[in-house]
C-alpha cells in the first residue's frame, strides 16, 4: 500500500504526516528530560516533583479519577491535502473500555460522505459498528489489536486514552516548559520523548502486549510528546507523535539514515467522573461473515 506523506515546519522543525487506512473502514476512510529549568525558566519544583515521576504516574492518577469525556483527534496528509479524523464519547478507566463517535474525512473523490463509526475500545480488543464494506449496519466487528502491528494506536482513527496514558510510562527525556491553559483550566505543560519498549515493559498486564506491538511496528521507538496536566496529575491534553518506516505503518524499524513519516495523535480529557456506562456487544451482535476489503 502507498502511503501519501506531507511535510510540514513546526517550531523550525521539519516534520511529515502520513496517511494509513483506518480498519476496514472503507475507501472513503483515511487514517490518516530532562529536570531542572527549562528553557522558559520554568522550574523542575513547579512541576510537582521529578517531571519524568510525574508523567509516569498519569494513568494511575486517571484510574483513580475513574471516567472522563473524551475527545480525539488524528492529522495526516492525503495528496497533499491535511485531514483529520475526529473522535468524540466516554472511557471508564477502572473497566478500560470507552466509546467513541469517529468521523472520517470526507472522500477525496467527492463521494457522500460516510456517518460516523462507533467504536468501542476495550482491553486487547476493538469494535467498530458502521464499518461499511458488507457488515450489517447493526453488526459489530471484532478486532484483536495485539495483532495489528501498531497495537491500534494509530490504526482504529483514535489512540486509545489509556494506552496513550500508559505509554508515558517509557518518559525519559522531560522538560517541564511551565504553566498552561486546557480548555479553561490551568495546567502544568510537559515535553518530551518516551520510549515504546520501556513503556511495554512497565505497562499494565492489559495494556503490555499492545504496546510490545507498538514497539516493533512502528519506525522507532521514541514518541515525541507534549502532555498537560492537571493540579491532581489527571492528563487534561495529550498530543503524540507515532513515526512509520517508508511512509508504511507496520514498516518495522527504519534502515540507518532513514527518514520515518508521522501521524500526529492529540486526546482531550474533562468532565472527570462523567457516567461512561458503555457495554461492550453481546456474542451475537458481532459479525461473523467475511469482511468485503477496502
Amino acid at each position: 500500500m502507498v502511503v501519501q506523506e506531507h511535510e510540514e515546519r513546526r517550531g523550525g522543525r521539519s516534520r511529515r504526516l502520513v496517511a494509513a487506512p483506518v480498519v476496514g473502514a472503507g475507501l472513503a476512510s483515511l487514517v490518516l528530560a530532562t529536570t531542572g529549568c527549562s528553557p522558559g525558566g520554568a522550574a523542575a519544583d513547579d512541576a510537582g516533583g521529578d517531571p519524568r515521576e510525574v508523567l509516569r504516574s498519569a494513568a494511575a492518577a486517571l484510574v483513580e479519577a475513574g471516567t472522563a469525556r473524551a475527545r480525539t483527534s488524528m492529522e495526516m496528509a492525503s495528496g497533499g491535502t491535511r485531514v483529520t479524523i475526529r473522535g468524540a464519547g466516554t472511557y471508564d478507566f477502572v473497566r478500560r473500555v470507552g466509546e467513541l463517535k469517529v468521523q472520517l474525512p470526507q472522500d477525496p473523490s467527492g463521494a457522500e460522505q460516510q456517518g460516523p463509526i462507533t467504536e468501542m475500545l476495550a482491553p486487547g480488543a476493538l469494535y467498530m459498528k458502521n464499518r461499511g464494506a458488507g457488515v450489517p449496519a447493526d453488526k459489530w466487528v471484532r478486532i484483536d489489536i495485539t495483532t495489528l502491528s501498531d497495537g491500534n494506536l494509530v490504526t482504529g482513527g483514535a489512540t486509545d486514552p489509556l494506552t496513550a496514558a500508559e505509554l508515558l510510562r517509557g518518559a525519559q527525556s522531560v522538560e517541564y516548559v511551565g504553566p498552561a491553559e486546557v480548555d479553561g483550566t490551568v495546567v502544568r505543560h510537559f515535553r518530551g520523548v518516551a520510549d515504546l519498549s520501556r513503556a511495554a515493559k512497565l505497562a499494565s498486564k492489559e495494556n503490555r502486549a499492545v504496546l510490545k506491538a507498538a514497539a516493533k511496528g512502528f519506525s522507532k521507538d521514541s514518541v515525541p510528546f507534549d502532555a498537560y496536566l492537571d493540579d491532581q496529575g489527571r492528563l487534561r491534553k495529550l498530543r503524540q507523535e507515532f513515526s512509520f518506516a517508508n511512509g508504511q505503518a507496520g514498516g518495522g524499524k527504519a534502515p540507518r539514515g532513514a527518514k520515518g513519516v508521522a501521524v500526529l495523535s492529540t486526546t482531550w480529557l474533562d468532565a472527570f467522573g462523567t457516567k461512561a456506562a458503555a457495554e461492550l456487544p453481546e456474542a451475537g451482535d458481532i459479525f461473523a461473515g467475511k469482511i468485503a476489503e477496502s
